[in-house]
């Protein structure tokens, strides 16, 4: 059973799904997602760990205030909601945006973090690899996104907003069913009042550094000590596996590996795998 909670994290509300027992994972969602794209690793691993996995700000039933909220604030939200729910220390497991959040995170609070679980997202390393021209196809949407129209183009209708999400959900994955049987909860979701813009937000506040990043002049970072395992989807149409190859540079203690078979959600195109791994990586950690 997952139990729905609200957290009030400075000044906003965010919604949180819980389940299970045992030692806490917190589950990172990213664009365009929610926390149900983790109900089924949350079905496979609730037995084991106490799976905490919120609505990012801007997303689902969290408030969406307004202004910019990019890594560092989505990070300084998740240090409230596990100093509310009483956690000294998580394992941190992420995907896409949850993913840039986790860097911050991991900089903010090493000590809050037991380990630290990616599937496919953003780091430095990519670079300028993420413009250039044989890639302007895949990543229109980051520049649509910024548009303040492109809430109600999406939003038009359900099928306006059907068929956007159901293009990246379909495109993005190779195994292209994983979503099949949750698109209707994904545009319910995204037509409440304010969730396209407020996802939407999360493109507009990454702007000034994605544009660093391509330009090669993003500022140096401390690298990250903290353990920390990379299972990257082996077809990624969007974030491409061979980008993997300067994670090292970020992460000083890795386990990369790509992800056989999966696109750029892992954890709804095979969950089984995934909760494995995950499950792998941090029983490890804990003995």
């Amino acid at each position: 059973m997952i139990d729905h909670q609200t957290i009030r994290v400075g000044d906003a509300s965010l919604h949180v799904a819980i389940a299970g027992q045992g030692k806490p994972l917190l589950l990172l969602h990213g664009w365009p997602e929610f926390w149900l794209t983790w109900e089924p690793v949350m079905q496979r691993l609730a037995d084991r760990y106490r799976l905490i996995a919120p609505d990012l700000r801007g997303f689902g039933d969290s408030d969406k205030p307004p202004g910019l909220f990019g890594a560092e604030a989505h990070a300084a939200d998740m240090l409230g909601v596990l100093d509310a729910l009483g956690i000294g220390q998580a394992g941190i497991v992420g995907h896409d945006v949850g993913g840039a959040v986790m860097q911050p995170l991991a900089r903010m609070a090493p000590k809050r973090i037991k380990g630290l679980f990616f599937f496919d997202f953003v780091y430095p390393g990519i670079g300028p690899r993420m413009s250039e021209p044989g890639r302007l196809n895949e990543i229109w949407y980051q520049s649509f996104h910024q548009m303040d129209f492109a809430p109600a183009l999406v939003g038009a209708s359900r099928d306006t907003c059907r068929a956007y999400f159901a293009h990246f959900l379909r495109h993005w994955s190779y195994r292209q069913d994983a979503f099949e049987d949750v698109l209707e909860a994904w545009v319910d979701n995204f037509l409440k009042p304010g969730n396209l813009a407020g996802g939407f937000n999360w493109y507009k506040s990454a702007h000034a550094s994605r544009i660093a990043m391509m330009r090669g002049q993003a500022p140096a970072a401390q690298p990250i000590g903290l353990p920390t395992c990379v299972r990257w989807g082996e077809h990624d149409s969007v974030l491409l596996s061979a980008w993997a190859d300067r994670l090292g540079e970020t992460f000083t203690d890795l386990d990369s590996a790509l992800f056989p078979g999966v696109g750029h959600f892992p954890h709804r195109e095979d969950p089984d795998r995934a909760a494995s791994e995950i499950a792998q990586f941090f029983d490890r950690l804990w003995g």
